[in-house]
């Protein structure tokens, strides 16, 4: 039995792609169907509205740090379950790092025999959608394009010109239009969409996306291109074999720290560790635990509600100062500086990193990265290998003193300096660059067995 599935592109980034995508997911959902959503590339704003609007997690298919196995496995085991998929991709349909498309958009949709639901942004066009929607077509023969979602057309009479055009120049059918509305725009910021976290009105906006789909796209068409794909389930391989839950891992979950994989987080706990969410904002003390993850995020936007939680941040100082097994990426790094600076202001932060994070116009570091493990490596079973992570990020950390402990050298990318990642003090491993666990970067597994090396023996002699 073939697994129901499209798979969402463009020509070009910008296009619409995630609000048809979110639209498109709701309005399904809201018909009783399950709809399980993907990701292509790195990625944790889109997938976080995504899972918003269907109501489960969103997975990440990515060339970077998955092979083509483990692509196959995290498709085939989460879209088994569901009676619709879709896939958002990233930038356009033909792009990526390869001059030969080998991590390309089109490259995933041909391994897993997706038929693809253009989207077209076509502002200032009309005849001209017939050129372009033929390059396509004939660029790569091994791919399928089923159709095309016509985006922030001008009124009626544009959209009719397009669809004549479409019709006239190419036998691909147009699946539905959408208006231009303000009502739809999805704000951005410095890193991209506003998180759904932040977003006051992320759920009417969903609503609102949902109804502008209904209205304008002809979903039972969808359906039919989804059960359209020829890809067969496989047989999941798991990454980690389950073991029993005897460590407590604290996972900051709030506004300002979001950016978590699911499948990292369920690799935590299949690798032994209860996770204990707690809010780094409102919460006044930390829970019991014998490890903490603070993941990336926002912290600037949110530095004076994280500056004002003294009782926190005196806590969780104290706790890395006394040896708690620690693991922070990025936003979760510059949490635990002495602060952060943007935009002329400042705050105070946890304090035990010797430095400040500091806000830039520009991106600091940007893309795919690889870390090569150095000497002073804590976790156990230092890998040989450099492993394949991701950076994005507009803060860079100064006034670092000279003798600092680092547990890699960049290969690739930025990291803190330009060499350096993984500020190592004490029990804590803080960098910029985003893991992923993966046969190539088996983190989770690592990062559970060092806190579980560090858990204190139980007296057996006290009663």
């Amino acid at each position: 039995m073939s697994l129901p599935h499209i798979l969402i592109a463009a020509s070009r980034k910008s296009s619409g792609k995630t609000s048809i995508s979110i639209g498109l997911t709701r309005a399904l959902a809201r018909q009783g169907l399950k709809v399980q959503t993907f990701k292509k590339g790195p990625d944790y704003i889109d997938p976080a509205w995504l899972q918003q609007a269907s109501g489960n997690p969103c997975y990440n298919l990515d060339f970077n740090t998955m092979s083509d196995d483990e692509i196959h496995s995290c498709f085939s085991s989460r879209a088994s379950g569901a009676d619709f998929s879709l896939i958002e991709t990233n930038k356009g349909l033909f792009d990526g790092v390869d001059l030969l498309g080998s991590d390309a958009n089109a490259q995933l949709a041909k391994m897993l025999k997706s038929p693809i639901v253009l989207v077209i942004d076509t502002v200032g066009m009309t005849r001209g959608i017939a050129p372009l929607l033929h390059g396509y077509v004939n660029f790569d023969p091994d791919i399928k394009i089923a159709g095309v979602i016509l985006n922030q057309t001008g009124g009626p009479r544009h959209e009719e010109k397009l669809r004549a055009a479409v019709e006239h120049y190419t036998d691909l059918k147009v699946l539905g239009a959408i208006g231009r509305n303000d009502d739809l725009e999805m704000g951005e910021r410095h890193l991209g969409l506003i998180t759904p976290d932040d977003y006051k009105t992320c759920l009417p906006l969903i609503d609102r996306l949902a109804d502008a789909i209904a209205d304008g796209v002809d979903l039972a068409a969808i359906m039919e291109v989804a059960r359209g794909s020829k890809y067969e389930p496989i047989a999941d391989v798991p990454l980690i074999r389950e073991k029993p839950k005897d460590v407590r891992i604290g996972v900051v979950r709030d506004a300002a720290f979001g950016f978590y994989y699911p499948d990292d987080l369920e690799a935590l706990a299949k690798a032994g560790a209860e996770l204990v969410l707690f809010n780094c904002i409102t919460d006044r003390h930390m829970p019991q635990i014998d490890g903490l993850f603070i993941g990336g995020g926002f912290p600037e936007t949110h530095m004076r509600e994280l500056a004002d939680n003294e009782t926190m941040k005196q806590e969780i100082r104290q706790a890395i100062s006394n040896g708690l097994p620690t693991y922070a990426e990025c936003g979760g790094m510059m949490y635990l500086c002495e602060k952060i600076i943007w935009k002329d202001e400042e705050a105070e932060m946890v304090g035990i990193i010797p430095g400040e994070a500091v806000m830039q116009t520009r991106p600091q570091g940007r893309g795919y990265a690889s870390l090569l493990p150095l000497k002073d490596y804590p976790w156990p079973d230092r890998p040989d290998n450099a492993q394949p992570v991701h950076e994005f990020h507009y803060a860079g950390l100064r006034n670092l003193p000279n003798d600092m402990k680092y547990a890699y050298q960049v290969k690739r990318g930025y990291g803190i300096d330009g060499e350096h990642d993984g500020i190592i003090i004490n029990n804590m491993l803080a960098g910029f660059c985003h893991f992923r666990h993966s046969n190539a970067n088996q983190w989770a597994e690592r990062f559970v067995e060092f806190v579980r090396s560090k858990k204190p023996v139980p007296d057996q002699n006290s009663h």
